[in-house]
């Protein structure tokens, strides 16, 4: 088997399994441990996957990585749902609120659909659909236009300029990543700047995020820890990124999937 072959099937072998190890890809490939080493180097240096300790990991996504909508909404389904229920209850009748792009925030618009007397402004099309087919007289919804993103957000100038100059109660920030150190982040700048014009529009700022968000970076930031009044999480959150999240932001919550569930089926 050639080199290049060789370095083929454990990138495959790295993708469909998530990581291998060295003594695996000896036995598998019958090739020796150094040639093994030699490889994953390789892959390394070209940002194919990551060197661990006695073997290999995938890359993780980079600063600029931006899944679809679909690929982003199949995952942490019950916590985002969670977050969504819980994130809901912050919602009152007669009031002004935004949520941006995202599929936390999407999922949160179906539960605030029978809210009464609601303004929503929105850079989302698939959010804007779920108030289209639950229609209520008493509710007005803003969609912004703009350039339609992977994620299916609306950004750019067009967009900046619809959001500027409106004052909402809350916005309902959907993010790619949070970290202590780079904040609410995104790995779209024109999305990062539409964003931030959503955030100056807002009296209030609640984060609904998932715990797989903590320890992601995109490549622009949106709005530090800080500026966050609320942030809505799962019990996946790491001690650490509670502690930092409860230093920095006015409060942080952690909804339970299966309480929801059960109070749901009550």
């Amino acid at each position: 088997m050639l080199a290049q072959q060789r370095q083929q099937a454990i990138l495959e072998r790295v993708r469909s399994s998530g990581g291998v190890r060295v003594a695996d890809l000896v036995r598998e490939l019958g090739v020796s441990d150094m040639t093994i080493r030699r490889d994953l180097e390789v892959l390394a240096e070209r940002g194919l996957l990551e060197k661990v300790h006695g073997g290999a990991t995938a890359a993780g996504p980079g600063s600029t990585e931006e899944p679809g909508f679909a690929a982003k909404s199949a995952r942490q389904q019950p916590e985002k749902e969670a977050i969504a229920r819980q994130a809901a209850r912050l919602v009152r009748p007669g009031t002004a609120i935004a949520l941006s792009a995202g599929t936390t925030t999407w999922t949160l618009a179906h539960f605030v659909t029978d809210v009464p007397e609601l303004t929503v402004i929105t850079n989302s099309v698939r959010i804007a659909d779920v108030f289209h087919r639950s229609p209520r007289a008493d509710r007005t919804v803003v969609l912004t236009g703009g350039v339609r993103t992977p994620s299916d957000a609306l950004v750019g100038p067009v967009a900046v300029a619809a959001i500027r100059g409106l004052h909402v109660d809350t916005l309902f920030l959907g993010v790619h990543g949070m970290s202590s150190r780079a904040g609410f982040t995104t790995p779209n700048l024109l999305e990062a700047e539409t964003d931030r014009e959503l955030v100056a529009s807002a009296h209030r700022l609640v984060v609904p995020a998932d715990h797989t968000k903590w320890g992601t970076v995109g490549i622009s930031t949106i709005a530090r820890l800080s500026e966050a009044h609320v942030v809505i999480s799962d019990p996946g959150l790491p001690q650490e990124a509670r502690e930092e999240i409860s230093a920095q932001a006015g409060e942080l919550v952690i909804a339970e999937p299966e309480q929801d569930r059960q109070v749901a089926g009550r």
